[in-house]
């Protein structure tokens, strides 16, 4: 399953309020004092700029026009006072809400991670990690935004302005009712305003994923884009990703500005008008000063939380495409799941078994039909896999098998038992707890190397580590380390080599201390020197185990206790090294002399294999071992 595309849909206000109310349904309980007390301090400063436009009324008619010296201190006292307390509140709420705001983005960015985890091996192969970290990145601020920006316009610039209205209402009634004119006008501004924010942030959300991704993935490809001279073309392509960005930027600029020119000028009108009709009424009917100057004022201060709450809406329709977008990933439900009463594994010995199994992937051919076998408590299985056409077509499966033992996916049909147990029926943690594995491309974490190898078992002691790094042949270049085992390994372990990421990833799958061992071609990609240290380190792995191999290069499995041969996702032979090889027409006979002529130096019983002359019953060969189904 992939995320949904971007769409173009306008959300309707009933659909702003779902979110909000959802938002507030997960989150207000945690924060409700926090939101009350903040909620409080905006009260504060709405309440302390409503008093300064009241107090300019006795200002200028009680100090400037009846000269009344007895009120100064009274007067000055007041106006310090209320700027005193909005500055402590403004501050209050300030810091409250950023607290707030900030352990959101915590929480979410914990709930998004804790989300992503319980989704199928599925979800990742059809989404680019890159592009959903980048996501996940540009949108988790809209769940603040949101409730940062609901309050902060209800609480400190709804009762402002409210306020702000009541004395300008008290003052003077009639002008009141004029200066609300632009009202209609400005409502309409932003509501267009809307519509086109929301369609275009989610464009600009969607292109700069798709550039932080790119960039991502090229840096940790930085060897591959050296090798394949690619700078220049990825250079080009990031470019028109970079310039798409800003041309996406540049149009939420200009469409959110678009309101601060129309605002301003209805305002401009607005008080225009009523300077205008109150000098008129002062000059020309003798009226006191003190409540016009009072109402303008009030007029000029209700300005600000006016415009702020006209930006408000256009900002919250932004914070709104994030943060729908982030519930888009969290909604995602999982395609696989434990079983209603899952039981937890109880393996003893570790028997395997496959029982008529069948699966393929979504809407693509079977990719295993009908597979039965067993691999035997404490002994090496290895699955040998061919595709056709020299292994350009479909792959064996083998690799498919591997991830339906772990059930990074469900079988479509038949069953998987471990020590009879079906495990489809028991929890995938406790399954996979029983398992230890070790796949073609070793991947390390952000750490240190006895942090990576203690992924294997949390619990592990620092001892239990140093011994499975000595069984995995990996004691000796980790105490040449500058830190030995307290080295950071550097981004998916950079600062080490193959060979040795690669006894590392072994030395973890020991620390586990499974019954089952997986081994997905785990030294396909070594040069001789490391592949021997790794079969070796692998040896003692291997000991009382049940391990099954996935190989694609038969060297490695020439003592195996049993070999299965999948062609095609078929199992079409088993046996033993030397009972397949017996049989010079077998599979498994004709993938090792496509290995031997493509100069492997394989052996067979301590001599070199001879490929037969070809004849009328004995065609070349031309196919390769292919690589799995996925």
């Amino acid at each position: 399953m992939t995320l949904q595309a971007p769409h173009k849909q306008k959300a309707t206000p009933g659909e702003v309020w779902a979110v909000l109310r959802r938002i507030i349904a997960e989150n207000g309980r945690d924060y409700l004092w926090s939101y009350i007390f903040a909620g409080a301090c905006l009260l504060a400063v709405s309440a302390t700029t409503a008093f300064t436009a009241w107090i300019m009324s006795p200002v200028v008619n009680q100090i400037f026009y009846e000269r009344r010296g007895d009120l100064i201190v009274w007067i000055c006292a007041g106006v310090m006072g209320a700027f005193l307390v909005r500055g402590f509140a403004g501050y209050g709420q300030a810091v409250t809400l950023a607290t707030v705001g900030n352990n959101l983005v915590a929480r979410y960015q914990r709930r998004i991670f804790d989300h992503l985890m319980k989704l199928g091996v599925g979800f990742f192969n059809d989404t680019r990690s890159g592009r959903l970290a980048a996501q996940v990145n540009e949108n988790v601020n809209g769940i603040r935004d949101l409730l940062s920006m609901t309050l902060t316009s209800i609480a400190r610039d709804g009762v402002t302005l409210f306020g702000l209205l009541g004395v300008m209402i008290y003052q003077d009634p009639v002008l009141s009712l004029s200066s609300l004119v632009i009202g209609p006008p400005l409502i309409y501004t932003v509501v267009y305003l809307m519509r086109r924010v929301r369609r275009i942030t989610r464009e600009s959300v969607q292109i700069n994923s798709r550039l932080i991704g790119a960039m991502q993935e090229a840096t940790q490809g930085i060897a591959i884009v050296k090798a394949f001279t690619m700078e220049d073309e990825l250079s080009r392509r990031i470019g028109q990703l970079a310039n798409s960005a800003e041309h996406r930027g540049n149009k939420i600029a200009r469409v959110s500005e678009r309101l601060s020119p129309i605002s301003d000028m209805l305002a401009g009108l607005a008080v225009t008008g009523v300077i205008a009709y109150s000098g008129y009424r002062a000059l020309v009917l003798g009226q006191p000063p003190g409540a016009v100057f009072s109402f303008i004022t009030a007029l000029m201060l209700a300005y600000d939380p006016a415009r702020r709450l006209a930006r408000m809406q256009v900002g919250m329709e932004r914070a709104l495409v994030n943060a729908r977008m982030i519930y888009e990933i969290l909604d995602l439900e999982p395609q696989q799941g434990d079983a209603p009463g899952a039981a937890e594994a109880n393996f003893t010995t570790g028997e395997v078994r496959f029982n008529n199994v069948s699966f393929r992937y979504v809407e693509e051919a079977p990719v295993l039909q009908d597979l039965s076998f067993v691999a035997a408590a404490g002994k090496m299985t290895a699955i040998v896999g061919g595709g056709g056409g020299g292994g350009g077509g479909p792959g064996a499966g083998t690799t498919t098998l591997v991830a339906l033992l772990q059930r990074f996916y469900d079988v479509e049909a038949g069953t998987i038992e471990i020590d009879g147990q079906d495990i489809s029926k028991i929890t995938k943690q406790s399954l996979r707890s029983s398992i230890a594995y070790v796949s073609q491309q070793p991947y390390l974490f952000e750490g240190t190397i006895r942090d990576n190898i203690r992924y294997g078992r949390l619990s592990a002691t620092d001892a239990e580590i140093e011994q499975a790094a000595r069984l995995a042949q990996a004691d000796g270049f980790i105490r040449q380390q500058p830190l030995g085992y307290d080295t950071p390994v550097g981004e998916n372990g950079a600062s080490l080599s193959g060979g040795q990421r690669q006894r590392v990833s072994i030395a973890r799958a020991i620390v586990r201390q499974a019954p089952i061992l997986l081994l997905d071609e785990a030294t396909s990609a070594l040069d001789n020197e490391a592949e021997a240290k790794v079969q070796e380190a692998l040896t003692h792995v291997m000991e009382g185990r049940t391990t099954i191999v996935i190989a694609h290069r038969l060297s490695t499995v020439v003592n195996a206790d049993h070999i299965i041969v999948l062609e095609q996702g078929h199992l079409v032979e088993q046996g033993t090294h030397a009972s397949l090889m017996a049989d010079p027409h077998s599979v498994y006979s004709r993938f090792h002399r496509v290995q031997g002529r493509k100069g492997l130096g394989l052996v067979d019983d301590g001599a070199p294999i001879q490929t037969p002359a070809p004849g009328p019953t004995q065609p070349i060969e031309t196919q390769g071992i292919a690589g799995s189904a996925r």
